[in-house]
């Protein structure tokens, strides 16, 4: 019996690999064709189904989501990216509003939210804001695609935290996609951060450190 199961198995494994060879190797026919066309196979945004399609998808979504992250606020690193003034840095305590307002702001508070194991929170509010700039439809709805399956797919490794009225409102507004389709959620995500991690980062040594450095002198030449 057990020499039996191990059989099927096999054979089960070689239907699912001639299944996504298929699929990849129709793609590579068809060239380049729209993001809603590659995923013919698979309807379901979420990625919540086991369709063999996933198998190849997983290859071209690792390489979009790489090139999504730098393309949203480049080098997450404070000290590698913008360096804040002494008076931008020192304005910090007395709003968050002042944080995400500045570019090196966000930056640094993206580095210590990445101590935290929670930089996915920053990088959806940031990828929200870029898709509000956009007016291209056709646009619009790849990013939407690529927003969700990135930060709201339950598979997703940067899930970010969204109560369950939030996702149903995000469903029912993935039926047609527009550049307010995460509004509800970067709002969420936004408190969730003002109130969670902007109070730890303002206590932080992080935060100290940098007004050391900036109140140092430079050095002389």
């Amino acid at each position: 019996m057990g020499s039996e199961r191990v059989e099927m198995r096999k054979r089960q494994m070689q239907v699912h690999q001639e299944a996504a060879a298929s699929v990849l190797q129709a793609r590579h026919r068809m060239g380049n064709t729209p993001t809603n066309a590659s995923n013919a196979c698979c309807f379901c945004w979420c990625c919540c189904c086991s369709c063999s399609c996933l198998t190849v998808r997983s290859e071209d979504e690792t390489i979009q989501r790489s090139t999504f992250e730098r393309r949203t606020e480049g080098t997450t690193n404070c000290e590698e990216s913008l360096k804040p003034t002494l008076e931008d840095a020192r304005s910090w305590p007395s709003s968050f509003e002042r944080v995400m307002k500045s570019a090196a702001g966000r930056s640094c508070f993206r580095q210590f939210l990445r101590t935290e194991f929670s930089e996915e929170n920053m990088m959806f509010w940031l990828a929200c804001e870029e898709l509000k700039k956009e007016t291209n439809k056709t646009v619009v709805e790849e990013k939407v695609r690529q927003i969700y399956e990135d930060f709201i797919s339950i598979l997703s490794p940067k899930e970010v935290s969204l109560d369950s009225h939030v996702r149903d409102v995000i469903n029912r507004n993935m039926l047609e996609p527009t550049s307010h389709t995460f509004e509800d959620a970067q709002q969420q995500i936004y408190t969730l951060m003002q109130r969670d991690s902007y109070p730890r980062y303002m206590n932080s040594t992080a935060y100290t450190d940098l007004l050391k450095s900036l109140e140092e002198p430079p050095p002389e030449p």
